[in-house]
């Protein structure tokens, strides 16, 4: 399929003429209760789902080498802590497939979706904002966002002329917990009239992440005692293969990762048209999934990834009574990495090439009436090659119509989506599935959501959306079939699967006030033929084996966030802010779903002024002890965290300085939602130092 693939790509680059998002929004200091993501820009008081924006200095103090890590403390959020440099988001316990990571409105184009051990190729330290949106929305991004949408906004396909003929913006930082090392800078120059040249790099390098305790769980240790794999003295708790300290520090998740990308881009009245280039390099280590019994595989592969980029954007502003804008935007990606043997040598390599592109209609405001409509288009050929290729090679294609309406009037705001998504997936069966398909397997599905948000008082705001999503199963799911080093596991697919589809309704409740601020939804969704991966108990080839399979299945659960002004004195402002978020799920005929996470129940105090914030958190997190099968329970943790943040010249000057201690007390702390929680613990105490530049 590499013909049609690079076909396609031309066809698309060549219809460059309108584009995705218009972004008409302060190019460096855009409010955070707009939401930009999507041609329909708003409030972030209008929205009619759970939605997180965050930005600029708040952005710096949460910036972590993952998109995970970064969102971590977001209501809603958790994160896969496959190590620190594979995290991807956990939005309201779902995870993968179900959670699509965009970078300016188009996918990473990577294959991060495939395993939790596969770093997203989105880079935290160049993001300008990262919005979390979730409800009917979501539909303009693809059927399989059923947890929501992650965008990351950066400025190389900028949309407006700067404010000035040059722009500056740079980063540096240091971790402790893992001798931390980036640094990242990024370029706007007014090169002509209209014409803006952007040039952006980044660098970072960590060593081995410090931990608050040991690497395995006390139940894996005991187990590995009494298989004899570990000395019966906890005190000489070492690795029996390599004779490695299992306590202070996390083997294998040393880093070291570049990018570097340029764009060009023509702006007037009328729209915009630009390009851009990208290369990311990343090398890094997965944690070492060690065995606790004979005949176990222990693994310490290493993962070199590189991928080169090509993005296109163009729009036009028509500010026509019927068609206010057209939009069109493009990526082309061409992605590989290879799994590392401890001598240095390839075991299995990951190629993946695809083009995803979309254009969009913005109707222009008629009465409170407006709204976009579009199509996307993505194609990807995919391959495995190597000792462990668990995957055929295959290709996809995907095509998708949407819209997205919008009604107000007088307190009321009215919303409706909808989506017709038609998916094919080609692939040379792998001889145990060949009597099950022919190669070839076609979905087609349909999406819709409704919403409502009603105004009670200018300060308070009550909605509720409902939808229906329908989402056709990946590649993954469907043809995987044998060892994965990365995740140690041996991973078996269902060409069988069916489309997964879900009913999903959300209240949500949002408030302030010159002295607080306050937000709230809860949600329950309906799943008929949810995918799942059911660890068997069974180990094939020295690997615990995980099948997917299908079935009924129930989530729900709330989030909850305010804050609340204290006190006031002169240009000092005390505030207290509070969040909480709750999931349960559970598996019809299975119990409860693997990897959900528990109570989350945060708290702190800050206290600011036009040069200086000082906060304080602390975070509880309850243990978990609904399991899935052959899942084991994972205790509760608190952690604390202090930040100091410093603005030589004023808030919105161009230099402020940043320090934080994050888990202050050490903690051996494990996140339920990662596969590897009780092998990986989170880091352990952190110092953090953050200078960022803006000129």
């Amino acid at each position: 399929m590499k013909r049609p693939l690079l076909l396609a790509s031309a066809a698309t680059f060549a219809v460059i003429a309108s584009p995705v998002q218009a972004q008409e929004v302060d190019d460096h200091h855009a409010p955070e209760e707009i939401v930009v993501t999507g041609t329909l820009i708003r409030a972030r008081q209008d929205v009619l789902s759970g939605v997180a924006v965050i930005q600029s200095q708040e952005l710096a103090q949460a910036l972590r080498p993952s998109i995970g890590e970064t969102l971590q403390n977001l209501p809603g959020v958790s994160a896969t802590s496959f190590g620190p440099s594979a995290s991807r988001p956990v939005l309201r316990g779902l995870q993968g497939e179900r959670v699509r990571v965009l970078t300016d409105g188009i996918g990473a184009i990577d294959v991060s979706n495939t395993s939790v051990d596969h770093a997203v190729v989105v880079n935290p330290l160049l993001a300008e904002r990262i919005e979390v949106l979730r409800g009917p929305q979501s539909l303009l991004y693809g059927a399989s966002a059923i947890g929501g949408v992650v965008n990351v906004t950066d400025r190389r396909l900028p949309t407006k002329v700067p404010s000035e003929k040059v722009h500056i913006g740079a980063i540096a930082s240091y971790g402790s917990a893992a001798n931390e090392r980036s640094l990242s800078a990024s370029t706007d120059v007014l090169i002509a009239e209209n014409l803006v040249f952007h040039a952006d790099g980044s660098w970072s390098k960590s060593d081995d992440l410090r931990i608050g305790g040991y690497a395995l769980s006390p139940a894996l240790r005991a187990q590995a005692r009494a298989s004899s794999l570990l000395p019966p003295d906890p005190d000489a708790d070492v690795d029996f293969a390599s004779n490695a300290a299992l306590a202070g520090t996390l083997p294998n998740t040393s880093a070291r990762a570049w990018t570097a990308g340029v764009g060009m881009t023509y702006v007037n009245d009328g729209g915009a048209i630009g390009v851009a280039y990208s290369h990311t390099d990343n090398i890094y280590g997965i944690p070492v999934r060690f065995a606790t019994m004979p005949g176990e595989e222990q693994e310490a592969p290493r993962i070199a990834l590189k991928q080169d980029r090509i993005d296109g954007r163009a729009e036009i502003n028509t500010e026509g009574s019927l068609i206010s804008k057209l939009a069109f935007r493009v990526g082309y990606a061409d992605y590989q990495h290879s799994e590392l043997e401890p001598d240095g040598s390839v075991g299995t390599t990951f190629y993946n090439k695809g083009v995803e592109a979309r254009f969009e209609l913005a109707q222009a405001d008629r009465g409170g009436w407006k709204g976009v409509t579009g199509a996307q288009m993505v194609i990807r050929d995919f391959d495995v090659v190597g000792d462990e290729a668990f995957l055929p090679k295959n290709s996809s294609a995907q095509v998708g119509f949407f819209t997205l309406q919008q009604y107000e009037t007088g307190p009321w705001n009215l919303e409706a989506g909808a989506r017709f998504e038609h998916s094919r997936i080609t692939s040379k069966p792998l001889p145990a599935q060949s009597q099950f398909y022919n190669g070839r397997l076609s979905f087609d599905t349909f999406s819709a959501a409704l919403g409502a948000m009603y105004e009670i008082t200018p300060q308070w705001k009550f909605g509720v959306n409902l939808s229906r999503t329908a989402r056709a199963p990946a590649a993954e799911e469907l043809l995987a079939n044998g060892p994965h080093a990365g995740t140690e596991s041996y991973e078996v697919g269902d060409p069988g699967l069916k489309p997964e589809r879900v009913w999903s309704a959300e209240a949500i409740l949002r408030g302030h006030g010159e002295r607080f601020s306050f937000e709230t939804s809860v949600y329950h969704s309906w799943f008929s033929n949810f995918i799942y991966d059911n660890r068997t108990g069974a180990v094939v080839d020295g690997l615990p084996e995980y099948r997917l399979q299908q079935a009924n299945a129930r989530f729900y659960g709330f989030e909850v966030q305010g804050d609340y002004t204290l006190a006031e004195l002169g240009d000092w402002k005390l505030k207290a802010e509070a969040l909480a978020d709750y999931v349960h799920a559970d598996i019809d005929s299975y119990g409860p779903a693997p990897r959900i996470p528990p109570l989350r129940i945060k708290g702190g105090l800050e206290l600011s002024s036009w040069k200086w914030d000082f906060k304080a958190n602390v975070e509880r997190v309850t243990g978990q002890d609904r399991v899935a099968p052959n899942e084991d329970p994972t205790p509760g943790y608190t952690l604390a965290n202090v930040e100091v943040s410093w603005r030589p010249w004023g808030r919105d000057k161009p230099l402020s300085l940043l320090l934080s201690a994050n888990n202050l007390f050490d903690v051996n702390a494990r996140r339920h939602a990662s596969f590897l929680k009780d092998y990986a613990p989170l880091a352990g105490r952190d110092v953090r130092a953050t200078l960022r530049l803006e000129i």
